[in-house]
């Protein structure tokens, strides 16, 4: 009952290497994170609330990509832990504004040199090939079809 189909295997497939390689950089990240007390999500949420003072629930979903089923439960663990705070908008209810306390802008000391040291556990691409391949993810991730 071997796959007679060549598009139905898995080593002609585009998703597998993106999906395999993307698990394992985040691995990559997992030791470094660890002893800060962050996931990977919660990192990637960090990055984007120290680069903006305030940013609703809808633009952190966009900017990562991610639903505010995956959001909501990460935000309300964040705001337990005294890293961030949820506010409702003045102009509109329905919109919920994230801001960083002072204890999740410290985080960020603690972070800074993270992206160098997985830089240096993955070192199999030199500067020209990360950049190529920067620049392909991203025509990617930004392709919009409708």
């Amino acid at each position: 009952m071997a796959c007679d189909y060549e598009q139905l295997k898995l080593k002609n497939q585009m998703c597998f290497p993106l999906y395999a390689c993307a698990r394992k950089i985040i691995n990559a990240y997992t030791p470094f994170l660890k002893p800060v007390g962050l996931t990977y999500t919660q990192y990637i949420v960090f990055m984007v609330l120290w680069e903006k003072e305030e940013v609703t629930v809808g633009e952190l979903g966009t900017s990562l990509h991610l639903d505010a089923g995956t959001l909501t439960p990460l935000l309300k663990k964040l705001e337990k832990e005294g890293y961030i705070t949820r506010k409702r908008s003045k102009q509109d209810e329905r919109i919920t504004c994230i801001h960083l306390t002072d204890k999740g802008d410290k985080l960020k000391d603690k972070c800074a040199d993270i992206p160098f040291k997985v830089a240096s556990t993955l070192g199999v691409l030199d500067e020209k090939d990360l950049k190529e391949l920067y620049r392909l993810l991203y025509l990617i991730l930004d392709f919009d079809e409708t």
